[in-house]
């Protein structure tokens, strides 16, 4: 089965204030998290909130990064898709969460534009849970609390 991309959505909680109130230091992970997936960047565009808080987006020829934080409650909602088989997404979200500080994550992957030769698209869904150690880096999957997958079925 052929797939267009690969869509994170994640939610990174107990995430270092210090680094998410910070525009630069928020842009320059993002940018780094494109990098370390292996894509072509096209634009950048990122925003301080008064008083805290940052929102920006890594437009890139695969698709785009986009990120939301909240230093307040220490929360940074992410977003990666990318299309194409030679990008890593998995590597630009490890990268983030690790940069950001994030010690509890919530994540799902949408696996986007499946198609079984008929060209009707869909996409599949799985989710989980991890804590991630405080010292090691985070892995994509390593330990998962709750997973749940949904698609199209064939008859």
């Amino acid at each position: 089965m052929d797939t267009v991309g690969h869509h994170y959505i994640v939610e990174a909680s107990g995430c270092d204030p210090e680094v998410i109130s910070k525009v630069e230091r928020v842009e320059q992970i993002l940018t780094r998290a494109a990098e370390v997936a292996g894509v072509q960047i096209w634009a950048i565009s990122f925003h301080r909130f008064s008083p805290v808080g940052v929102s920006g987006v890594v437009v890139i020829s695969e698709s785009h990064l986009s990120v939301h934080t909240w230093p307040e409650t220490g929360y940074v909602a992410l977003d990666i898709y990318t299309c194409g088989e030679d990008a890593k997404p998995e590597a630009a979200v490890e990268y983030a969460l690790g940069e950001f500080g994030a010690k509890n994550v919530h994540i799902t992957e949408v696996t986007r534009g499946l198609d079984e030769g008929d060209r009707v698209y869909f996409h599949s869904i799985v989710t989980w849970e991890e804590q991630l150690p405080k010292v090691a880096a985070p892995t994509a999957r390593p330990r998962a609390k709750r997973r749940t997958a949904s698609g199209r079925g064939r008859r």
